[in-house]
């Protein structure tokens, strides 16, 4: 669970960032970055429950790059359609959909780097009880 809190975290962070500069606006920030993870999330529900369950693509499930294509179509559609829908500027909408999909995707690249070096650590150390039980 903390690792799905700090990942959140993090998308938060970059939604409102991204909204910030492109809007100025606190509080359209603030909307953005609340309501486009959300709507995410709801399309990546529904997008696993088609790849589950549409003959065509649940054949396609190991091909990893089209699974990754579709999500990241969704992803772009629904950034571009929450800020269009808050802001009602296209260009925005256009901006927004280009940048926060990419900056999530490397800040997760590296947020998974963090948490596999933290398991490994963890794996690789003896608790200070387990010495104590033995010594």
């Amino acid at each position: 669970m903390k690792k799905t809190l700090t990942f959140a975290a993090l998308h938060f962070t970059i939604a409102f960032s991204v909204a910030y500069m492109l809007t100025g606006d606190l509080l359209i920030g603030s909307l953005i970055a609340m309501i486009e993870p959300s709507v995410n999330t709801v399309a990546f529900y529904f997008h696993e429950k088609a790849w589950a369950s549409i003959p065509a693509l649940k054949a396609r499930q190991t091909q990893t790059k089209w699974k990754t294509a579709s999500f990241a179509t969704v992803h772009f559609s629904v950034a571009f359609t929450v800020v269009y829908l808050l802001t009602g500027d296209a260009f925005v909408g256009g901006i927004m959909a280009m940048l926060e999909p990419s900056l999530n995707s490397v800040a997760y690249y590296f947020h998974e780097k963090v948490w596999l070096r933290q398991n490994k650590q963890a794996a690789t150390s003896v608790p200070s009880f387990c010495l104590h039980q033995h010594a």
